[in-house]
């Protein structure tokens, strides 16, 4: 019955976006399409929430449907069960956000059909069980995903980014594909069933660790493969940025998980390590990134590279651990990485909605020409400081719970037998403890500049609150920010079958724990209380704003901001989103981004202003993605003689590689 009502549901969603075309012209289209695409996500959200909350045993189905001989095999487990709940909470969420985004929206009937179908073929891939059906939906994913990018495609930076998109995603398909036909083997064994049940020798494991990092962490936006992630996620509509930063990014979480912790068996110790660096490289790149941005959309983009670099390093721990029989530290570890991905998700799409808000209110998403919001949007503002304050890992809101999760399995790595490993894990974390330093001032920035202050244009001066709608959106998710904070250990018991199943341990059960603490392996070495911070931080907070009423005035007075003696109401002599991170960037500019700074004075007597201009470049890009791409057009260069051949000289190379082929697959069994 679950499993019948979870693909009913898709199917749904699919004939809903061929609804959206056919009323594409209705004035009530946009509330049809985003109205039941929000009744069709909160089904999908019960049914796997049900299923994960009830540890109920995996419900497999398969029907025939893709290829003759193997037709299309569908499964639901507790891993499914629980990404089914990030991605279609999420999607309720953006769709309620719609409801009112949508009425404003330029060109909505090019965004309509496409965001139901994106919903649709985003659970398709958390519910399939064969290499093909699973490739199909990953690949449909993709390409409506792209469709949704390119809304805007009289931009040319919009096409940019949709060619960029494009081009990565195909990589990653490709990898997947080859990832997958090493697991199949020669006998072909398309079926999950199958490869969990086969071995595979390590060098094979090895090649299939690589190419699944390379299939799903481009989706993920790992780095170096985040280079579409920056420019995709902002030329996209705001409710669709949010379902690609906060949810899609996930499905690629889940693809690694399912492919390196389910299908790929024993792992070896080295596996880790090779998440490790690639983890905490995003973590640093990314926050980095998002701190030398004034782009809301893109510092917001730049911060997702840094938080899955925090969940990829928690999967590399799992791996470690699990490899060398620490079944305790793994499930910690493991539950970290899948508490933080559904923590992400929240906070993201939360930060995408307040800047979707923030655009429609003043036509822009320049911090340099924000500020003062928070008297002219005050609950957008409320929601996005939720947001920040989430994103930073501050307590005691969700995302400090998960990554404090992250840092007690750090801890827990000196008991690692690999010297590799016992080197590494610490100098990993003193990244994530310096990525976790810069987000907070990356989130003081974004926040600070674009709500506080005083307006620096006069499209912020004029700015009024977003609809009810998109409040409503903000709030949910604000308040789940709030209460996954005070209460993670709901989270944590609730995946617990997630963590058994994989690793063949859970954490210890939270719920049965005095004053709702979680302890991450005994009592006796570390715990946490939300609730108790939150009381704290509550409780201090009203003493000292009572004290200041009782002791000083009761009256509320409002003068003029301190101007330091120099009375000029000019909003361009305050701090700016580039002088705000000007002493970080002259500590990591000219080293990772080969940061320069021109300055133009002009001659004495002229009254003409100075202009000051900063260069960075990316320097993967650059370095890696540059010279690849001359490589690329030398070689289709010389092979574009091949398109002139004659009739005979192509079915010769037709016969020769048709041979290789029998050759290889001779050899290969």
């Amino acid at each position: 019955m679950p499993m019948f009502l979870l693909l009913s549901g898709i199917a749904a969603l699919l004939l809903l976006a061929i609804l959206a075309v056919v009323f594409s012209g209705s004035r009530f289209a946009t509330r049809l399409v985003y109205g039941a695409g929000l009744l069709l996500s909160l089904e999908l959200l019960v049914v796997g929430g049900l299923h994960l909350l009830c540890d109920a045993p995996p419900l497999a189905l398969s029907l025939p449907l893709g290829l003759p001989w193997i037709g299309a095999h569908f499964r639901l487990d507790a891993l499914s069960a629980f990404f089914v709940v990030i991605v279609n909470l999420g999607a309720a969420a953006a769709c309620l956000y719609g409801l009112g985004y949508g009425q404003h929206a330029e060109e909505p009937s090019r965004v309509r059909p496409f965001v139901p179908a994106f919903i649709a073929g985003m659970n398709l891939v958390l519910l399939t069980a064969d290499a093909f059906t699973f490739l199909l939906s990953w690949e449909f994913m993709s390409l409506v995903s792209w469709a949704l990018v390119v809304v805007e495609h009289r931009d040319p930076r919009t096409v940019r980014a949709g060619y960029t998109y494009a081009l990565m995603a195909s990589l990653g398909t490709f990898a997947l594909l080859l990832a997958f036909g090493l697991l199949a083997g020669p006998n072909g064994s398309y079926g999950f069933a199958a490869m969990r049940a086969a071995q595979v020798s390590p060098s094979v494991g090895a090649l299939v660790l690589g190419l699944v990092v390379i299939g799903a962490g481009s989706k993920a936006g790992l780095v170096p493969l985040h280079v579409w992630l920056p420019e995709a996620h902002p030329a996209a509509p705001s409710h669709v940025s949010a379902l690609m930063s906060g949810v899609m990014t996930k499905v690629a979480v889940y693809a690694v998980i399912r492919i390196v912790f389910d299908l790929l068996g024993t792992p070896h110790w080295w596996w880790g390590i090779v998440l490790l660096v690639l983890g905490g490289a995003s973590a640093l790149m990314g926050v980095l990134y998002a701190l030398f941005e004034s782009d809301q959309k893109r510092v917001l983009a730049y911060s997702s590279i840094e938080n899955i670099g925090f969940i990829f390093v928690a999967l590399g721990l799992a791996l470690a651990f699990r490899a060398d029989g620490f079944q305790a530290a793994a499930a910690l570890a493991l539950t970290a990485a899948l508490f933080h991905a559904f923590n992400h998700a929240i906070l993201k799409e939360l930060q995408f909605f307040g800047a979707g808000a923030v655009q429609h209110a003043t036509g822009t998403r320049d911090m340099e020409r924000l500020g003062g919001l928070i008297h002219r949007m005050p609950v957008t503002a409320f929601c996005i400081l939720i947001g920040c304050v989430g994103i930073a890992a501050l307590p005691p809101l969700n995302a400090f719970a998960s990554e404090w999760l992250i840092f007690q399995a750090i801890l827990l790595s000196p008991s690692l037998p690999q010297w590799g490993l016992k080197l590494l894990v610490p100098a990993v974390g003193a990244l994530l403890a310096l990525a976790v330093t810069l987000a907070a001032a990356c989130f003081v920035r974004f926040f600070g500049m674009s709500f506080l202050g005083r307006p620096r244009s006069e499209a912020a001066s004029c700015a009024e609150e977003t609809d009810g709608f998109s409040l409503a959106a903000m709030l949910l998710l604000a308040g789940l920010a709030v209460v996954g904070g005070l209460l993670p250990g709901v989270v944590i018991d609730a995946l617990g079958p997630i963590s058994t199943s994989l690793v063949g341990r859970h954490m210890p059960v939270q719920a049965s724990l005095p004053w709702l603490s979680i302890v991450p392996i005994a009592a006796s070495r570390s715990s946490y209380n939300g609730l108790l911070v939150f009381i704290f931080i509550a409780a201090s907070s009203g003493i000292v704003a009572s004290a200041i009423h009782v002791f000083a005035s009761r009256r509320i007075r409002r003068a003029p901001i301190w101007d330091c003696g120099y009375a000029d109401t000019n909003p361009a002599l305050q701090y700016s989103a580039s002088s705000f991170s000007e002493p970080i960037r002259r500590v990591f500019g000219p080293i990772l981004f080969l940061a320069r700074t021109e300055v133009e004075m002009p001659p004495v007597g002229s009254v003409a202003p100075a202009k000051f201009k900063v260069h960075l470049e990316d320097l993967i890009w650059q370095r890696l993605y540059v010279p690849v791409t001359g490589i690329v057009m030398t070689i289709a260069d010389r092979l574009n003689v091949f398109q002139f051949l004659t009739i005979r000289r192509y079915l010769s190379l037709v016969f020769l590689a048709l041979v290789s082929l029998l050759l290889v697959l001779a050899l290969w069994s």
